[in-house]
């Protein structure tokens, strides 16, 4: 802001000067007092200069005893996991009311390193939604998978100085954090002075004391009201995830009273686009919540300043002399939709449609990478048998925690192999990065798949291919379909392509309207559900089975981790 719009925001808030925008006979949700008052909102520029009575506008806005509540807040968001540039996700989560996201770029950034987090930056730059960035703490997440690149605090030290990065991403290696080990310890100093966001899935007691000691404040991997808690108590404030696949809230919520709701946000994490088109983004969380039994205002509190305050956002989350001008217009809060969303004084949408015109930026696919690294003509997938016993990664639906099973391996001609009676599916994490040949094989039940196979060049966080079949023929036409796209995910059947979403940035997004890509990710999830899986996003599941910091048992290209061991383990367990 300059002295001269200084100067006209104090002039408005005087009722010296007309206000450019003045909404009038509308009910404005003071998150401040818990309240619903009925006032003049005059706007001037793209700040709030007043809320109260007796003001004039150039512009005047009849609000009929409609509601006026905050821009939402998205606390914690990986804009790749929506498969759209950030233009596109822009354009998909504004109609829902959110105007403003903290976005964490570890997704490109473990492709592309320090090009992927500007690529993020400068895609991002001059939407109508705010796009801040926390800076990605561990890429790669461990040394148990290998990345497309490497970050240490000095590469991303110099990056802190954009004007949207708020600090550090969250920090997945938590006995790193806890334990103050080199490496870890350099980047927490390096940020102490401003955000570092947590990532502690099931750490209680001792080892979360000193994981909070070390810095993160926040954290969305909660599981349970009782985790929630505790962490609550500790003076972190709980980002209540409601993901694609990791659906926690009703889980979480119970924890939430009317003395510790300001300890509580809403995030999203990873949404695939069907999701945020036909569900919704955070303003889904809001309906979720009301209807679980909370205050409404308490509800749009966590979804707006407590998510505000806890990134150090002075300037938004609130209805409020000198706030940025962020607001949704809705009927009601019992069902909540976001009637009109207001952008820096700016309407941008109404009744679900964007109406903000979104300049077109031009995409170098030069600065991400589009690689797809591996020899296929040397890639093998069998496992030669060696025991009777296998460590088996269970998957259960709505949540990326892993179980790890100890099965039978069933054997044939010398090799363990897929048992299709026991859902027992081949499994394969393969480096595509640096075309170091690494290749994890393992097991996994709970994909449901009774043919073919199902690829992705996603799959968190170092986004090697996974690839789960029903035989290694299945999967290597899986894999040659991927190498063609130069990046995407596929679904096969009798090893010919049935339907694929290609995501040329980086192998992580699209770029094509995010209309196309939901039609697209329609197909290919009615292709592998055809195949028989009936999880609600198998790809996503599958994306996840290659993150080593998510319990209990995962994947990566270097082999199973028993994630609670933090260490590499063998497939045999007996």
């Amino acid at each position: 802001m300059d002295q001269m719009e200084l100067s006209h925001l104090l002039a408005v808030a005087r009722g010296d000067e007309p206000a450019d925008l003045l909404l009038t006979n509308g009910r404005v949700v003071n998150v401040f007092t818990g309240e619903i008052l009925e006032a003049q909102l005059a706007i001037a520029g793209d700040r709030i200069a007043a809320v109260g009575h007796g003001y004039n506008g150039n512009q005047v806005v009849d609000l009929h005893g409609s509601l006026i509540v905050p821009g939402l807040i998205d606390t914690h968001v990986h804009i790749e996991s929506s498969m759209c540039s950030p233009r596109e996700f822009a354009r998909l989560v504004l109609p829902h009311g959110v105007t403003t996201v903290v976005a964490d770029p570890h997704e490109i950034a473990n492709v592309a390193g320090g090009n992927g987090i500007r690529y993020m930056l400068d895609a991002s730059e001059g939407l109508p939604l705010t796009v801040f960035v926390t800076l990605p703490s561990c890429v790669p997440a461990t040394t148990m998978g290998t990345a497309g690149a490497s970050l240490e605090a000095k590469d991303l030290i110099p990056l802190r100085k954009h004007k949207r990065v708020l600090g550090l991403a969250e920090f997945m290696n938590v006995p790193g954090a806890a334990l103050g080990l080199p490496g870890a310890a350099e980047k927490l100093l390096a940020f102490q002075d401003g955000h570092i966001d947590g990532h502690a899935p099931g750490i209680t007691g001792r080892l979360l004391q000193a994981y909070i000691a070390a810095g993160p404040s926040t954290d969305h991997e909660s599981g349970s009201a009782g985790e929630a808690l505790e962490k609550a108590r500790l003076g972190m404030t709980v980002l209540v995830r409601e993901a694609t696949s990791a659906r926690n809230l009703q889980d979480v919520l119970p924890a939430v009273t009317a003395a510790n709701a300001r300890r509580f946000a809403f995030a999203t994490d990873d949404r695939h686009p069907a999701d945020l088109i036909d569900t919704g983004t955070i303003d889904n969380h809001v309906r979720l919540a009301i209807a679980a039994g909370l205050d409404p205002v308490t509800v749009v509190t966590m979804a707006t300043l407590n998510g505000a305050e806890a990134f150090g956002l002075r300037d938004r989350g609130a209805i409020g002399p000198g706030r940025r001008a962020d607001l949704v217009i809705t009927q009601s809060l019992d069902d909540f939709r976001a009637d009109v969303v207001v952008a820096g004084g700016r309407v941008v949408a109404e009744h679900g449609a964007l109406t903000a015109p979104l300049d077109d930026q031009p995409i170098d696919l030069t600065a991400v990478g589009q690689s797809v690294a591996v020899d296929l003509d040397s890639l093998t997938l069998s496992i030669p048998a060696q025991g009777s016993l296998m460590r088996v990664i269970g998957v259960n639906p709505d949540t990326l925690i892993t179980e790890l099973r100890l099965l039978p391996a069933s054997l044939a001609r010398g090799e363990a192999v897929v048992d299709l009676d026991r859902d027992l599916l081949k499994v394969a994490t393969i480096e595509r990065h640096r075309g170091t040949g690494n290749v994890g094989l393992g097991f996994v039940q709970g994909l449901g798949l009774k043919a073919g196979a199902i690829a992705g060049t996603v799959a968190h966080d170092c986004h090697n291919i996974t690839v789960a079949g029903v035989s290694d023929a299945e999967m290597l036409a899986a894999v040659h379909a991927l190498k063609e796209l130069g990046g995407g995910l596929v679904a096969v059947h009798d090893c010919k392509l049935l339907a694929a979403v290609p995501l040329p940035i980086g192998g992580l997004m699209s770029d094509r309207p995010a209309e196309v890509v939901r039609h697209q990710m329609d197909e290919l999830l009615a292709a592998v559900h055809g195949l028989g899986s009936p999880l609600h996003d198998p790809l996503m599941q599958l994306g996840f089975l290659a993150l080593e910091v998510i319990p209990h048992l995962k994947l990566t290209d270097l082999g199973l981790v028993d994630v609670d061991a933090f260490e590499l383990v063998s497939l045999w367990a007996g």
